[in-house]
């Protein structure tokens, strides 16, 4: 089977498309800029056919779908720098774009990697294991929220009998591997010790997904008869304290835990003013806030998910359990120095 990667240079990406090599039954392509750093890809890169290319390059997308049947659609802006414009382009009329492309080119499957964050209510509190039937907002936390939503949506009304698209909702992906994510750039503040604890007192569970768990479930519903036009969360098995767990692994990789609490009305003032601060376009663009309504809100509202459908639709289980995870993230750090500071 002949697939697609977008994304690949990430940590997502890149784990779906060394997975993807080692199985030995595809034909595995990747859409990749000129200026992409793929040195985590180094061991397969010699068996994945590179397209140099753009999602905003209609002609780059056309050589890449050609011939392809499953497309894998990682890429996304999640950075909160950017005007409400340009998460449009690179999130949602990105997406549109490959779709067609997709269509036009012959693909039968495209599995899209969305979030649990395109349901957070820019107004709301916890979600607890909810499920799929939980409807979208009607205001958004932020652009990648709104933007990750429509692009969601996209996708599953593109499924027709002869395309099956679905959606996955992975929060957090974590484990070893990581440059860049949520839970390494919380480290990283905690490392610098500018990292207050937001929790006010309160457990904050999550569902998180480990990385191994999402490439799983993204090749098991690429395979699947039942997904067409639906979405899924992807979780875990275990539901995670998340102040606990940064604590510990803050502790273990020898660093401070997180004990500077704040006032949450301070907290909503501080966020209130750079809110505002950002709705100029150039601040926008050129700088990520150190709180913002999107961060506070992922940090202090549990937020747990149902994977039951995921199971019903195509057996999804978790391959990796948080322990082991733990072990190897606490492992990639040591070595590979990702983190300023940490003890080898």
């Amino acid at each position: 089977m002949k697939v697609l990667v977008t994304g690949a240079s990430g940590f997502l990406g890149g784990a779906l498309t060394r997975r993807l090599v080692r199985d030995g039954e595809h034909e595995v392509s990747m859409l990749v800029r000129r200026t992409s750093n793929l040195r985590d890809l180094a061991s397969v890169r010699d068996r994945v056919r590179p397209v140099i290319g753009d999602l905003g390059d209609p002609d780059s997308l056309e050589s890449a779908v050609t011939g392809v049947d499953v497309v894998f659609h990682s890429a996304a802006r999640v950075d909160e720098r950017g005007t409400h414009a340009r998460f449009l382009a690179e999130n949602t009329t990105a997406t549109a774009r490959l779709l067609a492309a997709a269509r036009t080119g012959g693909a039968q499957r495209f599995v899209f990697i969305s979030s649990p964050s395109a349901l957070m209510d820019r107004d709301g509190g916890d979600q607890i294991d909810i499920d799929e039937s939980v409807p979208y907002p009607r205001r958004y936390l932020n652009h990648y929220c709104e933007t990750k939503a429509a692009a969601e949506r996209l996708v599953l009304a593109a499924n027709t009998p002869g395309f099956t698209a679905c959606a996955l909702r992975p929060r957090a992906i974590w484990g070893a591997g990581d440059r860049s994510g949520p839970i390494i750039r919380l480290l990283d503040r905690a490392a610098a010790g500018t990292l207050p604890d937001l929790s006010g007192g309160r457990t904050v569970l999550a569902s998180l997904c480990h990385v191994d768990n999402i490439v799983e479930a993204a090749i098991a519903a690429a395979a699947s008869e039942n997904v067409g036009g639906k979405p899924y969360f992807i979780a875990d098995a275990e539901q995670t304290d998340v102040w606990g767990f940064l604590a510990q692994l803050a502790t273990e990789l020898g660093y401070p835990a997180p004990d500077r609490r704040l006032d949450p009305r301070l907290v909503g003032l501080i966020v209130t003013a750079i809110e505002n601060l950002r709705r100029i376009p150039y601040v926008a663009e050129r700088w990520t806030p150190p709180l913002s309504r999107y961060s506070v809100a992922v940090m202090t509202r549990s937020g747990t998910y149902d994977t039951a459908a995921a199971t019903r639709d195509f057996g999804y289980r978790p391959v990796m359990d948080r322990d082991t995870g733990m072990a190897e993230l606490k492992f990639w750090l040591r070595s590979a120095g990702v983190i300023a500071g940490t003890t080898h």
